[in-house]
């Protein structure tokens, strides 16, 4: 979504041993694992900047009627991302996770092995593949920084008061030039992440690094704009290009016309462009 991310397990913290910062005291002073928190993918500043623009272009337009229209559209756009911000929340319409879900529907895996999910942001996707494959090794990566609500501490928490933390791993890495040998996972995942990347201009070369560390018979399930032509050209031709690549299987299934999906979050930057590419290496 355009409003959003091993060579070991060395760095696996030892099971059954969550950090202090994964627990809370009740008031009978019993440790209770805190409930984990997945930051919503429409950040705060998409709605604060065009709200303070907005209101000094109203100030403005107190001057000059010009600065009317434009402050009528600032505050039209902090309006529509504060609405989907809403939806995807936890607390109201669900959407997060509900997409997600859509990546974990078409993991056809017993499970049993490594994985790797690529950006993980706050560790939703990498902590649900956990849970639903409990003898399952999971990796997730990001680059996270400044400009997102989630870090690789928030993402130990959430693992943590999963109960997967002796399970999962997270390190930061660009999905541009991932960290780890060719043909090392099992499973590679990712959910809307790829048109994220900034250090690659062709999407596609993404698409071709998260495969290269996928083991030969191994299983991907990625979720993206994959319809947004601009993005990534026509997805017949994507398709084409990918098993040329030498991939036994490339499937592409729309998602945009999920159910669940309100009209407005529809729009090609948000989610009206999204798709599943998935397949067997």
């Amino acid at each position: 979504m355009t409003a959003y991310r091993r060579r070991g397990l060395g760095d696996m913290p030892p099971t059954g041993s969550p950090s202090r910062a994964c627990l809370r005291t009740s008031p009978m002073s019993q440790p209770i694992a805190a409930k984990p928190q997945y930051a919503n993918w429409v950040s705060t500043k998409l709605i604060v900047a065009p709200f303070v623009l907005a209101v000094l272009l109203c100030g403005l337009s107190a001057l000059s009627l010009w600065f009317a229209p434009p402050a009528v559209l600032v505050l039209a756009c902090a309006g529509y991302f504060a609405y989907a911000r809403r939806q995807f929340s936890a607390g109201e319409g669900d959407i997060q996770s509900k997409v997600q879900g859509l990546v974990l529907d078409r993991l056809n895996w017993p499970g049993g092995g490594e994985v790797l999910d690529i950006g993980c942001g706050a560790g939703a996707l990498a902590i649900s593949v956990a849970r639903t494959h409990p003898v399952a090794h999971v990796v997730g990566v990001d680059r996270w920084g400044s400009g997102w609500e989630f870090s690789k501490a928030a993402c130990e928490t959430n693992a943590a008061a999963e109960g997967v933390a002796e399970r999962v791993a997270f390190q930061q890495a660009s999905a541009a030039a991932l960290p780890f040998d060719a043909g090392v996972f099992d499973v590679v995942v990712s959910n809307l992440v790829f048109h994220e990347v900034r250090d690659v201009a062709d999407k596609r070369l993404l698409l071709k690094e998260a495969l290269r560390v996928l083991k030969k018979g191994g299983i991907f399930v990625f979720q993206d704009l994959f319809l947004w032509r601009r993005i990534y050209g026509d997805v017949d031709d994507l398709i084409g290009v990918i098993k040329g690549w030498g991939i036994a299987e490339a499937h592409f299934s729309p998602t945009n016309a999920a159910p669940f999906l309100p009209t407005a979050l529809k729009l090609p930057f948000m989610l009206g462009a999204i798709g599943i590419i998935d397949g067997v290496k």
